[in-house]
């Protein structure tokens, strides 16, 4: 299966609320992901499948406008998983980043996604604090 990566591919509201939803165990909530894309975003990598076009995956970039981007929303469709296209979009990503000028590409991450951005992506952990609000 050939897999499309694109940075700052084409989107639609209803195909990124979709493959959120089904990548985090959710039920599909409009999102408005276009405009806080375009307003917040450094970028974004998606990754279509080239047969028909589909959405099976996404980061978003958010950056501090300066030597700081952030990884986040990072979403792969179930029946493409552990195929490496998280790791394909986490490395377009940073690739984005880096001709950015950004000096730094941190992520938040629940436990069981270590070995995808520690072993598969290269990240290494730090400390970091967190503030529920």
């Amino acid at each position: 299966m050939t897999i499309d990566y694109r940075w700052r591919g084409r989107l639609t509201d209803p195909e990124l609320d979709a493959l959120h939803a089904e990548g985090f165990g959710h039920p599909i909530e409009p999102g408005g992901w276009l405009a806080r894309l375009e307003r917040h975003s450094l970028g974004w990598v998606t990754a279509r499948r080239a047969a028909d076009g589909a959405l099976v995956g996404f980061v978003n970039l958010a950056w501090d406008g300066g030597a700081h981007a952030f990884l986040l929303d990072t979403a792969v469709s179930p029946d493409v998983r552990r195929r490496g296209v998280a790791t394909r979009l986490v490395a377009e990503a940073a690739d984005g980043a880096r001709a950015a000028g950004c000096a730094w590409l941190h992520v938040d991450f629940e436990p069981h996604l270590r070995p995808l951005y520690l072993d598969a992506c290269g990240l290494r952990p730090t400390d970091a604090g967190l503030l529920a609000l």
